[in-house]
């Protein structure tokens, strides 16, 4: 790949796991998010909730603050999203307002992921690529779960 060819959505995916992988490590639901813009990574994060006791620390909540403040922008209409998980209702309506150009998740959440609503909640314009490396996203939700259920 010549250096100047655009990075793939396996390549951002993967910057995403590890982003997951980290969470896992600190005990947190191993969710995690990267925010590119011209083909570059303009924020990276992870889930906080147990960290920063705040129930709203998800990885995309905190990986579009990080990024908008990057802009100077509360616009990400020129972003992508890549994160392993399903953005839940309250981060699909955050991404709906800051206008995201595409989002790129791993594996579906069956339970709480914004699809579940019978309304559009991402933002018109947003375009979506689903499973760019779900299996991987889910076998970190089952370590967790399992050290949680065997801990």
């Amino acid at each position: 790949m010549s250096l100047l060819a655009a990075k793939s959505h396996e390549y951002f995916m993967g910057e995403a796991l590890k982003e997951a992988r980290k969470a896992l490590d600190l005990g947190e639901v191993p969710v995690g998010a990267v925010v590119v813009c011209q083909d570059k990574i303009i924020a990276r994060a992870h889930n906080q909730t147990e960290q920063l006791t705040d129930a709203t620390a998800h990885a995309e909540m905190l990986a579009v603050t990080t990024a908008s403040y990057a802009l100077g922008s509360k616009y990400l209409n020129e972003c992508t999203l890549y994160v392993t998980l399903e953005p839940c209702v309250m981060c699909a309506g955050a991404l709906h307002w800051v206008q995201l150009q595409k989002l790129v998740f791993g594996a579906e959440d069956v339970q709480r992921g914004y699809s579940l609503a019978k309304s559009p909640l991402l933002h018109p314009r947003t375009e979506i690529v689903k499973g760019i490396f779900a299996n991987e996203s889910k076998e970190l939700l089952i370590q967790f779960f399992d050290r949680i259920r065997n801990g």
